[in-house]
């Protein structure tokens, strides 16, 4: 099979597409004939070795992906032929997404719903689980709320706007460039502003009449966060998602207090390890909205699995909106 494969740390080209052994899959893999993989921003880091998962050289890069299983083990609840999306969390195992065929562990695998295509089955799980616990576990997002989400025409800030639509919120989203606001409108955004033309908390007061927002969804950090925190309402709460400023902001506790509001923390992938009991009922809730065309991935660019350095920099340099899917 073809795959791409990291033996050393550094950028996206500085992976090469071999033929890799297939072999046989672990004992208590499940084996899928990768159809979609889709590329995350965290996938550069990885590549870069500034990822706080370090695999061993060498590896191949890409933790979600959709496919048709070709073996299970007689455990799972699955079959050959059944289409299924899957994320990659091998406990250390060396092959990832940005293969023809790649083993997943049976918890991780997940029966896509005959209505969605591949593409949107590898885009879909990590985004919309991360806004679905961020804005309801985590935020408890109320119906009529005043949602903020930063980074809106991202991957995981585009599922964002449309689970906080779906939730009955007033949505404001911020993006880098006018093109990426339009976006934003497009996906439901009530308001969209762009941060670098415009003051982005001066914006949220004014549409709230001085309040602020509810709820802030921030996985961008550093001065957009700083920021934030002039926007909060009375009891809102900001969900830190993510850095992808490159600057880790530092939560000022006199502030919190005198404004009465709540920095909370959203690691997502800590749900699968310590409350996986959690996972089935949103994963329902998200398929549900799937189907009834409340929510959808956003896919900006389709690209062959042979491209994939190109994309994963297009990702890593923010030139992209949504989620990039490599095809095989």
């Amino acid at each position: 099979m073809k795959a791409w494969v990291v033996r050393q740390l550094g950028g996206p080209e500085t992976m090469r597409f071999e033929d890799v052994d297939a072999s046989t899959p672990a004992n208590g893999m499940v084996r899928i004939a990768v159809r979609a993989s889709a590329i995350n921003y965290f996938d550069a880091l990885v590549v870069a070795g500034q990822y706080q998962v370090k695999p061993d050289l060498p590896f191949v890069p890409g933790a979600e992906v959709s496919g048709v299983v070709e073996s299970a083990p007689r455990s799972a609840d699955l079959k050959p032929g059944d289409r299924v999306t899957a994320l990659l969390d091998n406990g250390g195992l060396t092959r990832g997404g940005y293969a023809e065929i790649s083993d997943a562990l049976p918890a991780s695998v997940q029966r896509m719903p005959d209505t969605m295509s591949f593409e949107d089955g590898a885009g879909f799980t990590l985004i919309f689980q991360t806004a679905w616990f961020g804005l309801h576990r985590r935020a408890k997002l109320l119906s009529g709320e005043v949602l903020l989400v930063h980074a809106g025409a991202g991957g995981v800030g585009s599922a964002a706007i449309q689970v906080g639509k779906a939730a009955g919120a007033m949505v404001i989203a911020t993006a880098g460039s006018d093109e990426k606001t339009a976006v934003c409108t497009q996906l439901g955004a009530d308001y969209a502003i762009n941060y670098k033309t415009q003051d982005f908390a001066e914006k949220v007061k004014g549409i709230t009449g001085g309040r602020g927002a509810d709820v802030i969804f921030d996985p961008v950090g550093g001065d957009v966060y700083d920021r934030s925190t002039k926007c909060v309402a009375f009891e809102g709460r900001i969900v830190i998602v993510g850095f992808t400023s490159g600057r880790i902001p530092q939560a000022a506790a006199n502030h919190v207090l005198v404004k009465n509001y709540s920095v909370v923390g959203l690691h997502w992938g800590l749900y699968s390890r310590r409350a996986p009991e959690l996972l089935p009922a949103a994963t329902s809730a998200l398929m549900d909205l799937y189907a009834s065309g409340k929510i959808k991935p956003l896919i900006s660019a389709r690209v062959p699995l042979a491209e994939a350095p190109s994309a994963l920099a297009m990702v890593a340099g923010g030139k992209s909106t949504g989620k990039v899917i490599l095809t095989v």
